[in-house]
């Protein structure tokens, strides 16, 4: 079983510290209603000061009223008396105090190693944390009409949605992943209306949907579905309208399968009415006082709650909005026992969340449960010019399109590898130019694209053990008594930081960091590979111990590119 990540070791050594201090009364306790300082620990900097950091002495240095400095020597000689009398239980080696009162701690090579044994004897659990909070996740993303094929356009929320969502299973979580079809409404009888208008050969309509995929919806309308649509009485636009949505829908979930993402419900809006959710949700923010009628409309009284206007449930003429349907989905989600909602929306969605959220107060529930991620938009270019796109006109590069050119795994690393938050330009001819660099096998050009660079560490490790099968050597059982210094060291330490930046994708809910974490393992394993002799016959014993501590650094490297959604290849 792989031990307790080192930052967290490290953080329950300065608790013991902090506690031996208090119980020989070299520091008293604090009061009771006095607020307990966080014990943080971090990486420095400077990798030369140590391992892992921590400036606990300096928030302890208000409360005791005294000196950082003094306060950190005295943790720091509680801290070594402690790994001298916990020996195994306690990672620490060595402190050194900085000013003004950091504490620079160094790992013994015996706690590096036990990380490593830990990796070799359970790969598949390696990475994965204990939960921040124990939580059944709903998160809900993409969720594009169904109206034409997923655009480019789409791209962001559906790679943002599937890393946080396997960022959040390896923190623990139970995540289902969803995607909601607003499949009902004007624009679905837009998009009837456009099939029929086609399969007549007459004009679109005004508010229609244009281009190449609503000929072939036209051209695939079933004989007997066009007889029922166009028989007399027949509402034509709302009939072909279900069924062009519905075949649209088979393809977002045959894109998304393509992306890799796949969704564990499909939910409908037409749904959410036709089971009675909208008016479960009227009927609890009615109970709560919460809705008025005027002007013949239903309305939720959202400025109770902040919101700078009311807003409308039910138009004069009975009609729901898409608030509504968002009242009733939100209703929906947790009668299925979802503790946390998140959303991830467009940052066009901005004047949604409040009216969401404060709804959802307002029905009872807890507002912190529901969580909206709003990402910025994507700037597409194509020869140095901006990629224009319309559904309604036709004109746009679809998802998979998108893919076919620039790849699965060039693409997730893209927007993993960028905040959430941050405007970004893809440049869809560079990302082609990179990736048909690597099929020619020109990996020095393609590793401009550092996904690749990252899998190439993969594949080279791969190589290597299967030279070393060839001459007879085997991976050690074990790496203790190897990691004092040297190269071994050096690659351990990148190796078995892995659950700590986990454990930061978690709570920041963002991934770049694992990316910036595969470049530095990877980086890591190259510089290893150069300055130390993996395969040698002649030194057996020395051959099987860094076979296994490759070993360790491959599975760590497929570990990180799977959290991705990433391929880790044997070969390139």
């Amino acid at each position: 079983m792989t031990p307790a990540p080192l930052r967290s070791q490290v953080r329950a050594a300065l608790e013991r510290a902090w506690a031996a201090a208090i119980e020989s009364g070299a520091l008293s306790p604090l009061p009771e209603d006095a607020p307990r300082p966080s014990i943080e620990v971090e990486r420095p900097a400077n990798p030369e000061h140590g391992d892992l950091a921590s400036n606990l002495a300096m928030k302890l240095a208000r409360p005791y009223q005294r000196s950082p400095l003094e306060l950190a020597t005295l943790l720091a000689a509680k801290l070594v008396r402690d790994a001298a009398e916990t020996g195994s239980d306690s990672p620490v080696e060595a402190v050194e105090v900085a000013k003004p009162g950091f504490m620079n701690i160094r790992l013994r090579p015996d706690a590096l190693a036990a990380m490593v044994d830990g990796i070799l004897d359970t790969p598949d659990a390696w990475g994965r944390v204990s939960p921040t909070g124990p939580r059944k996740v709903n998160v809900e993303f993409v969720s594009a009409n169904p109206t034409g094929p997923l655009t480019i356009g789409n791209a962001r929320g559906a790679f943002i949605g599937d890393l946080l969502s396997r960022v959040l299973e390896a923190g623990g979580q139970d995540v289902t992943r969803e995607y909601y079809f607003n499949d009902s409404g004007a624009q679905i009888d837009n998009l009837g209306a456009s099939v029929a208008a086609m399969k007549r050969g007459e004009p679109v309509p005004e508010e229609g949907y244009q281009g190449d995929y609503v000929s072939d919806l036209a051209a695939a309308v079933p004989d007997d579905l066009w007889a029922a649509a166009t028989v007399d009485g027949a509402d034509t636009a709302a009939v072909l309208g279900r069924w062009a949505s519905g075949r649209v829908r088979e393809g977002i979930e045959s894109s998304m399968e393509r992306l890799g993402v796949h969704f564990d419900v499909w939910t409908s809006e037409g749904r959410l009415h036709e089971d009675g959710w909208v008016g479960r949700a009227v009927e609890r923010l009615r109970e709560n006082g919460h809705v008025f009628e005027a002007n013949g409309a239903l309305w939720f009284r959202s400025t109770a709650f902040g919101d700078d206007k009311d807003r409308v449930i039910y138009r004069s003429d009975g009609r729901p909005t898409y608030f509504a349907a968002d009242i009733g989905y939100v209703t929906e989600k947790f009668s299925r026992g979802f503790e946390h909602l998140i959303y991830v929306w467009g940052a066009d969605h901005h004047g949604t969340v409040a009216r969401v959220r404060n709804a959802a107060a307002a029905m009872g529930y807890d507002e912190g449960a529901v969580q909206v991620l709003l990402y910025s938009w994507v700037r597409f270019v194509r020869d140095g010019e901006d990629v224009s796109m319309s559904k309604r006109a036709g004109t746009f590069i679809t998802l998979d399109e998108l893919l076919a050119e620039v790849g699965v795994d060039a693409a997730r690393w893209f927007f993993a590898s960028r905040a959430a938050t941050t405007s970004i330009d893809f440049d869809i001819e560079q990302m082609r130019g990179l990736r048909e660099a690597l099929e020619r096998g020109d990996h020095e050009e393609a590793s401009k694209l550092p996904v690749y660079y990252v899998q190439y560490a993969h594949a080279r490790i791969a190589s290597i053990l299967r030279k070393a099968s060839e001459s007879g050597l085997a991976p050690a059982g074990s790496v203790a008594g190897t990691l004092g210094s040297g190269p071994e060291a050096a690659l351990a330490r990148a190796i078995v930081r892995f659950p700590e930046v986990v454990e930061d994708a978690v709570l920041g809910e963002e991934t770049q960091g694992v990316t910036a974490y595969a470049i530095e393992l990877a980086t890591a394993f190259h510089a290893f590979y150069r300055d130390a002799r993996v395969v040698d016959p002649d030194e057996p014993e020395r051959s099987a111990a860094r076979l296994a501590l490759v070993r360790a650094a491959q599975v760590t490297l497929a570990r990180t590119l799977g959290l991705l959604g990433i391929s880790a290849p044997e070969s390139m």
